[in-house]
């Protein structure tokens, strides 16, 4: 192993240069195709829809009990943390970022390290929930990821060296970026972190081959939107038409409404589907208002982006309900027709079913056993219906300058948060990896200060009961029935994969990769990887067998916001590695 100036390990190994070197570029088709394909994984969601949904058949119901370990692979160092990332396969190399904005290429069939790159991080980042990465880009010859301190780096997918570095944003007003970017006609697109800080959410695309900005949307109203032609800057609109018409004063102009988790994308409509986060500050008394477009869903075109609709799940948020979790598309199939819709279960604990085409609401229901913020939706529009008191107090009516603390459930970690959920086209379920919790939650005064929290808010994060506070859920999006369950002691943080064989994948804190029967929520399987697992599975075939790869690492949110909760996981051990499985051959046919 060697390393050189730019922080890159490269492996000595003849073996692993050459799987690395013998690897093919990655194309546009290649990527619109990729929830088709069964022998790589180019996509941040085994799709770009995002459905995390496998054709692959081998491993089913009545063989997963004989899925086997064949190798792990260490991250090293001292950098544990939190592992949230989604691996990438291509041509036998498997590509995976880890904790402070690392990136490996590892040789699948020996899980031996080709090459190791370090961004290097300034002392000053200011990520909110972890020093977390979800996972790459691939393209071409490129490897392309985002970093903790706001930028954008593409790699040479055989040595790791980097072709070019992007500055998307000032980290030291707190932006920085733990998504994983969307590969869409040749662009990078990725979103930022950074609403606990006051920050203005955007989505910008970049030129993939040569890192130049192309095109930027601001997704706080009143904030000019950009697109970059031969050099030049030119104008393309203001977010939401003009500034002052859902925001007082000039609150607009740190509005938060981080677009941390990335996005998705549909082909059908030619859309990117981006979520949004809290508005900032979190006292909601200092901008009463709906506060646009914080806590939506927004469609963008990839070309120019400009927004084409947008949903707000949480009007005038007072209780940290980002609307940033993943918009995935899929048919909706009922009264005969086929309704192009995609789905969304929100932190604020409903479920949502939208027209993908116009963003119009079909339904929403609760995916959670217990909301007190609102008492339901409009039938109609799916705007919420605010329970009586359920806002915390305004303090600028109390002389201890606090306001009325209240208890609200879900708590502000979401009856979902960022662990994406999937969607089976085979069982017509969505398997949504959820929590029960609730939170005291109260306002304080507040103003903005360019690099510190700008939150105006207290909480305590509890469980909603004893023995449980994990759920796996699921979901039919027709009914809104929860078809079954599945709970876990500890809150569950880990990203969903189903497949053909009627199996749903996830990881639990306690360490455990597990698999369950998609149509009966029956556990069939699971291994025990040593440290919470906080990453997103994935499948893929080689040389005939079925592989089953993610990673181990515990870390997150949970340990460093969950007040009560944290007590519960207190105890879990840190790592960071790669696990991958495989169904031997042998095994197949097994009944």
């Amino acid at each position: 192993m060697r390393s050189n100036k730019f922080g890159i390990r490269i492996a000595a190994s003849a073996l692993a240069l050459a799987v690395s070197c013998g690897a093919h570029a990655v194309t546009d088709e290649d990527i619109l195709k990729d929830a088709e394909t069964t022998d790589d994984i180019v996509s941040y969601g085994m799709g770009l829809q995002g459905q995390r949904f496998s054709p692959l058949t081998d491993l089913n119901t009545d063989n997963v009990k004989h899925l086997q370990p064949v190798w792990g692979f260490a991250f090293g160092g001292e950098k544990m943390r939190g592992q949230e990332s989604q691996p990438m396969i291509k041509d036998g190399v498997m590509y995976v970022t880890a904790s402070y904005s690392r990136v490996y290429a590892i040789d699948v069939k020996a899980g031996e390290e080709i090459w190791q790159y370090d961004a290097r991080l300034p002392d000053g980042i200011m990520p909110c929930c972890d020093v977390v990465n979800r996972g790459v880009a691939l393209y071409n010859d490129k490897v392309i990821f985002g970093t903790l301190d706001a930028k954008l780096v593409a790699l040479n997918k055989d040595t790791g060296k980097p072709m070019w570095i992007k500055k998307v944003a000032d980290y030291q007003a707190g932006y920085a970026i733990t998504a994983a970017p969307l590969i869409v006609k040749g662009k990078v697109i990725t979103g930022v972190s950074g609403g606990e800080f006051g920050i203005v959410g955007k989505v910008e695309a970049y030129d993939a081959n040569t890192g130049d900005l192309m095109w930027t949307r601001p997704t706080v109203e009143g904030h000019m939107g950009y697109v970059y032609k031969d050099g030049k800057k030119i104008e393309s609109g203001i977010s939401g038409g003009k500034a002052g018409q859902t925001w007082p004063g000039d609150m607009w102009k740190n509005g938060g409404a981080a677009t941390w988790l990335g996005g998705t994308y549909d082909e059908e409509t030619d859309s990117l589907f981006f979520g949004t986060g809290n508005p900032a500050p979190w006292n909601s008394h200092l901008r009463p208002g709906d506060n646009l477009f914080s806590s939506s869903r927004l469609a963008i075109d990839p070309d120019d982006g400009s927004i084409k609709w947008h949903f707000q799940t949480t009007p005038h948020d007072g209780w940290d309900y980002d609307g940033v979790n993943e918009l995935i598309s899929f048919d909706l199939k009922e009264n005969g027709k086929t309704i192009k819709a995609a789905a969304t279960a929100d932190r604020n604990g409903f479920f949502y079913v939208l027209n993908r085409e116009n963003g119009d609401f079909i339904r929403g229901f609760p995916f959670v056993d217990k909301i007190t913020w609102a008492e339901g939706l409009d039938p109609e529009t799916g705007r919420p219906i605010f329970a009586e008191n359920g806002r915390p107090g305004d303090p600028s009516n109390s002389e201890a300058g606090k306001g009325e603390t209240v208890v609200a459930q879900p708590a502000f970690l979401g009856g979902k948060n960022w662990m994406p959920m999937a969607y089976s086209p085979e069982t017509e379920l969505f398997y949504v990896p959820s929590n029960e919790w609730s939170m005291d939650i109260w306002n304080e005064p507040v103003s903005y200060k360019k690099g510190a929290a700008f939150l105006g808010a207290g909480f305590t994060i509890k469980p909603a009961n004893e023995d449980y506070i994990g759920v796996l859920r699921a979901m039919d999006p027709k009914t809104g029935e929860e078809v079954w369950r599945y709970e876990n002691p500890a809150p569950l943080w880990g990203g969903v994969m189903t497949t053909a064989g009627d199996l749903v994948f996830t990881g639990t804190p306690e360490g455990y990769l597990k698999a369950f029967d998609a149509k009966t929520g029956e556990e069939l399987y699971k291994f025990n990887t040593g440290s919470g697992v906080v990453g997103t599975p994935v499948t893929w075939t080689m040389d005939g067998e079925q592989y089953v790869s993610v990673l181990s690492g515990w870390g997150g949110a949970v340990p460093l916001w969950g007040g009560e909760v944290a007590k519960v996981v207190k105890d879990f051990n840190q790592g960071g590695m790669v696990w991958t499985f495989k169904l031997p051959k042998d095994r197949v046919a097994a009944k």
